[in-house]
């Protein structure tokens, strides 16, 4: 039989290059969006075993649905080997417009939706017998704060320790939990429109090109392959090197001041 992977927000961008680089390794692919249409044209087009959970489950913001999504997974396609948190929302609201229902619900879809599937999984695995793996998308928002990003960036910080936190309680079951953070990947998402003024200004890296969703997605593949299989609890940053600094400031001073200078006369037979 072929290993079994459930990716959410499976219909588009990288949620969909994670789907197409399962199905590409020969898994049978299970996917969860909100986007009904979207969703089956996806999966659809990857020629392998797939299936679709659909509006009426994948609302990820209901408390019932992460944990409803795994289990109808598990038993319409059989025990599940792997699951990929991909959906993610982020509606741009300046901090003094952010208000209860957009943070509840930025953090419902983005930390508690992973948290529940992550444990449903985990619950089924542990009762089978059965060991696994959990991938979470992260950001780099997760590091440094955006203007009109306060609910996303929280999430996602939120998110990698929870990636943490459950890779040292699951581990004795073996079931291993990482996360990816990728840096700016071009998507053209409807889910989450951005405009070109604020990618060109994110997505400045030292390798000097914008991400592309199959660069997560292979990223995802390796650490739920047996090549990362002593790997838990880490995050990834596949980003071209975005998080490691800047490459737009100038340099601070161009010469040396008078204390950061060698002595260009040091004292000659001086004695300590």
């Amino acid at each position: 039989m072929s290993k079994h992977v459930l990716v959410t927000g499976a219909a588009s961008g990288i949620g969909a290059a994670i789907a197409a680089q399962f199905a590409n390794d020969g898994w049978a692919v299970t996917g969860v969006d909100l986007r009904q249409a979207e969703l089956r044209a996806t999966l659809a087009a990857l020629g392998t075993d797939t299936d679709a959970h659909v509006a009426d489950l994948a609302d990820l913001a209901d408390p019932a649905a992460p944990t409803r999504v795994v289990i109808k997974a598990w038993e319409r396609g059989g025990p599940l080997d792997a699951v990929v948190n991909a959906a993610g929302i982020y509606p741009a609201r300046s901090f003094l417009h952010l208000d209860a229902a957009v943070w509840d619900r930025v953090q419902a879809v983005n930390v508690r939706a992973p948290m529940l599937t992550t444990r449903a999984f985990a619950e089924l695995a542990v009762a089978t017998g059965r060991t696994g793996s959990v991938v979470n998308i992260s950001s780099g928002a997760a590091l440094r704060a955006r203007p009109g990003a306060a609910h996303y960036s929280t999430s996602k910080a939120a998110l990698e320790m929870l990636t943490r936190a459950a890779a040292v309680e699951l581990g004795a079951a073996g079931i291993r939990v990482n996360a990816v953070s990728p840096g700016f990947v071009t998507v053209d998402s409807e889910a989450n429109p951005v405009t070109e003024e604020y990618a060109a200004a994110v997505s400045v890296n030292p390798l000097g090109r914008r991400g592309r969703p199959d660069d997560i997605a292979a990223a995802v593949a390796w650490l739920v392959s047996p090549a990362a299989e002593w790997v838990t609890g880490t995050v990834l940053r596949v980003d071209g090197g975005a998080s490691a600094g800047t490459t737009t400031l100038p340099p601070h001073w161009p010469g040396l001041s008078d204390v950061q200078a060698p002595d260009p006369h040091p004292t000659q037979g001086a004695t300590l």
